[in-house]
């Protein structure tokens, strides 16, 4: 019973997923079994039991997930229940609230989230190390790169000062480095 059941949903879903203006609910089932026969070659003749189960949390998650166009995504209210795992009441279309699983109740589900937590907590440490180490790094580069600029200008300052203080004649590659030195000193 539970495999056809199961089986109809998929095409009561199908038939929600056809559906177009102007057709009501009783179209959306009559299609749902034309899906079902044309699938699996049978008629499907426990509408009753669908019908009773429609409702139930089980087959509402499977219908709202699919239908919505979100699949088995679910998004976190409070942390404890998904808004797919909420199913309407027969009284109107208030959701009511899943039962705590085993494990929830006896705890075993908050161990492994403190486990999460410490891992996490240990995780951001570790990046904000890391972080850290990055910006003294970028900082001596950039000290570094300052000190190899003012050893590049004191070695072109003791060069000019050679050239100006040599006695003799300077050749022309010699006058025009003397030339170039002098106008780089002079604009910086």
């Amino acid at each position: 019973m539970n495999d056809l059941v199961c089986k109809f949903c998929g095409a009561y879903a199908a038939a929600t997923r056809q559906k177009s203006s102007g057709q009501n609910e009783a179209d959306t089932v009559k299609l749902a079994h034309q899906i079902f026969y044309n699938d699996h070659k049978i008629k499907f003749n426990l509408h009753y039991v669908w019908e009773e189960l429609r409702n139930d949390q089980k087959w509402c998650e499977v219908s709202n997930s699919k239908v919505d166009g979100k699949g088995r995504k679910r998004k976190y209210n409070d942390g404890s229940q998904s808004e797919s795992s909420q199913a309407p009441s027969n009284l109107g279309d208030d959701p009511t609230k899943r039962p705590p699983g085993v494990k929830a109740a006896k705890g075993v589900c908050s161990k492994k989230s403190i486990a999460e937590d410490q891992a996490l907590a240990q995780f951001e440490t570790m990046c904000s190390i890391k972080e850290k180490d990055l910006a003294v790094k970028e900082k001596d580069l950039a000290i570094r790169e300052k000190d190899l600029a003012v050893k590049e200008r004191v070695s072109k300052m003791s060069l000019l000062d050679s050239l100006i203080s040599k006695k003799e004649t300077l050749s022309q590659a010699e006058e025009a480095l003397k030339q170039k030195l002098l106008t780089e000193m002079l604009n910086n």
